[in-house]
């Protein structure tokens, strides 16, 4: 027995013996064949000064031939070719293509076969390098994100989120794309990384790529006055107006503030209408002066691609990206994606609980924001992006175009709520900014439902796109953060839980706050005029009409298609009650009366960062009817002048003899005011029968009466 112990570790110790001689001999010597150089190396090249950061990877033909391309960070190149790779037994040379200089290396395989050092030479000059055989990035991005799903699944319990679909982008290749949760929570539906969500803002990002191939074709220029290429474009602003430029339309420094209610459900407006509305919007800064969020800036360039395109913004999208980026799926309307068969319903967080709201369709605002697509897709815009303007080995826009794009343009003046972010700036359609200290670009995107963020560290080749079905989430930031640190060995931090108690306290202030509404008002007070009085249609010429009805005892407005019920808050101010649609909900409306007692204004917050917007009452459509007005014509007698009375189109005049011809425009009252002095005011008198008997002229020292002549 113990004979044949000893027999038995003998043959051990020889088995580990030859194990250990086996694991200390090269595997090219053992093989006979030459050292391998397929894979991913990373290294450095010795100039004077500094050690020149260079990542290589080589593959091998079917033909036995190699291929390679080689990225240097610190000069931002990347994927650049080589050529005449040659291996010879331990010795290796390779030369850069297209560079001047005639740069090549040669180098030696250290003995275990994962390490090449040599000389680096370029015009002459010779200087060392080395190189070791790693991992490739992809592969370590790969493995950092293995505990990625259970890190998104915390996220949407904690944060209430019902779905979200997720791409990450290392380099050239998707290494993740997957779906989260539900994108239709009642039947329990799952989310996939095929959904159809909106992208929401994240859409600016696509008319400002379609511009860049406008430039690229000579079409366009950043420079040039937006009304070189629309002539009647108009900002309430004369210097604006002149001197606005493309590049202007797309950083969000006009000089307006959002006036976002202007597009916001508008679905009678064309875009071209929304453009010509301009000039009666007010700024707040001067152009170039301030950086103020702007949608319908962006409107006004994608009706730019429209003017040089001659097609609608959504087939100049389709045609000079979508396309190329092979994006078949992806949309521009919410009602287009309803035919699809894999989309995500929208949702909100109420009190506590998730509900289903209705879609929002904005394709009238489409070009800052309209935008549908699954994370599948939207990987192709990553790529597009993190690799210069190239995709599938084709360059669909030019290099410096789409980095310039990227470039800060305009200081946002924000200050970042964590450390880890510097403060922003923004580019042409991306926010600019630096994430633990790695240069970022990105955008987000909210609208009815639907939260997105697109996300990228191009000097690290990673990319991110987050989409949720819930409106104003957080998550797709927080959970890009996580990545990001995972993938990047940065140090952890709680980003979800951390947003998780902020989220709860928030809760609570916001509780605290509802309660306290009350104290702003009035008690005790009363409408100054009957609630039929304040009925009527207002008008701003940049924000379109209110319609004001009583029903039942109340008043209820409708401005672009949002019906809101009010109650009396005090004295002449309304408060939006609660509606299917909440927008106005807990607005105040203050109405104004005339100097002659009649409601004639209503004023309404619709731009937080300007004094209320003023809509100003419309007289009775009637006195724009002409079969209504030639009631009115014919001669009336003042004294001893002939005052007549004369219908134009759909307007009346007034001549008296030895003056000129008034125009009259009708006013509040059924009265008309004349055009050329409007503090004389026009009214008819009519009998019991309804027949037109005298003209009055009310002028500030008296009314004076005209009695009808009979012809």
């Amino acid at each position: 027995m113990r004979r044949r112990s000893s027999m038995k570790k003998m043959r051990t110790y020889f088995v580990l013996y030859l194990c250990l001689v086996f694991m200390l001999i090269p595997q090219s010597a053992l093989s006979g064949q030459k050292a391998s150089l397929s894979g991913h190396w990373e290294g450095s090249i010795d100039i004077p000064g500094m050690k020149l950061e260079i990542l290589i990877d080589f593959s091998q033909k079917d033909d036995g031939s190699w291929e390679g391309k080689i990225s240097i960070p610190a000069q931002d190149a990347k994927n650049l070719p080589l050529e005449n790779i040659t291996l010879d037994g331990d010795s290796v040379a390779f030369e850069m293509s297209g560079i001047p200089g005639e740069p090549a290396f040669k180098g030696i395989f250290s003995e275990d076969g994962s390490q090449i050092t040599g000389d680096f030479t370029q015009s002459g000059q010779a200087f060392p390098f080395v190189l070791e055989r790693e991992v490739s990035p992809v592969v370590k991005a790969k493995k950092a994100l293995a505990d990625f799903d259970a890190l998104v699944m915390r996220g949407l319990e904690s944060l209430k989120v019902p779905g979200l679909a997720v791409a990450v982008v290392k380099d050239d290749e998707v290494i993740i794309a997957k779906g989260y949760g539900f994108r239709d929570v009642e039947k329990k539906i799952p989310m996939t990384a095929d959904t159809l969500l909106a992208i929401g803002s994240a859409s600016k990002a696509f008319t400002t790529f379609a511009m860049g191939t406008l430039v690229d074709e000579g079409k366009l220029d950043w420079e040039t006055p937006v009304n070189n290429y629309i002539s009647w474009f108009e900002l309430y602003d004369l210097f604006a107006s002149q001197h606005l430029t493309p590049r202007d339309l797309v950083t969000h420094r006009s000089g307006l503030p959002r006036h976002d209610l202007v597009w916001y459900n508008n679905y009678q407006a064309s875009r071209e209408e929304f453009v010509r509305r301009l000039a009666y919007l007010k700024p707040t800064a001067d152009l170039r002066q301030r950086f103020q969020y702007n949608n319908l800036m962006f409107l006004t360039a994608g009706y730019l691609v429209e003017v040089l395109t001659e097609q609608p913004w959504e087939e100049a999208i389709r045609s000079h990206v979508l396309k190329a980026l092979g994006m078949e799926r992806t949309n521009f309307s919410v009602e287009e994606s309803k035919k699809d068969s894999d989309f995500a319903l929208p949702y909100r967080e109420e009190k506590g609980k998730i509900e289903l709201i209705p879609f929002r369709n904005i394709t009238n605002i489409g070009p800052a924001g309209s935008i549908n697509s699954s994370v599948n897709e939207m990987s192709r815009w990553l790529l597009v992006h993190l690799n210069k303007g190239i995709i599938d080995g084709r360059q669909i826009i030019n290099a410096q175009t789409l980095e310039d794009m990227h470039l800060a343009h305009m200081p946002t003046g924000g200050t970042p709520a964590i450390p880890e972010v510097t403060p922003s700036d923004y580019g042409m359609g991306w926010f600019v900014d630096t994430y633990r200290g790695h240069s970022r670009i990105h955008h987000g995107g909210n609208i009815d439902g639907f939260s997105a963020m697109v996300s990228m560290l191009p000097r690290d080749g990673l990319g991110f796109v987050v989409l949720t079905n819930k409106n104003g989430a957080a998550l797709p930031e927080l959970l890009i953060r996580h990545a990001a640190d995972l993938i990047l060995g940065l140090e952890p931090k709680d980003w979800i839980g951390l947003a998780a108690e902020s989220k709860a306290k928030g809760e609570k202030v916001e509780e605290e706050a509802e309660k306290k509404k009350e104290t702003r008002r009035i008690t005790g007070t009363q409408p100054a005029h009957r609630l039929e009085d304040y009925t009527g249609d207002y008008n701003h010429p940049g924000y379109g009409d209110i319609k004001v009805f009583h029903k039942n005892g109340s008043l209820i407005f409708t401005y672009n298609e949002i019906t809101t019920p009010l109650e009396h808050w005090h004295y002449e101010t309304f408060n939006g009650r609660k509606a299917d649609d909440p927008t106005f909900m807990d607005m105040k409306l203050t109405f104004r009366t005339n100097v002659n007692g009649l409601v004639a204004r209503l004023e309404a917050p619709f731009e937080p960062t300007l004094e209320e917007i003023v809509f100003k009452k419309k007289p009775n459509a009637k006195l724009f009817d002409p079969d209504y007005l030639k009631q009115f014509v014919g001669k009336y007698q003042l004294i001893d002048q002939i005052l007549t009375i004369s219908l134009k189109g759909n307007s009346l005049s007034l001549y008296i003899p030895g003056q000129m011809e008034y125009d009259l425009e009708p006013v509040l009252g059924e009265e008309f005011a004349l055009k050329q002095v409007k503090v004389i005011g026009l009214r008819f008198k009519t009998d019991e029968k309804g027949q037109v008997t005298a003209l009055e002229i009310i002028q500030p020292e008296g009314i004076y009466e005209a009695e009808r002549v009979k012809e």
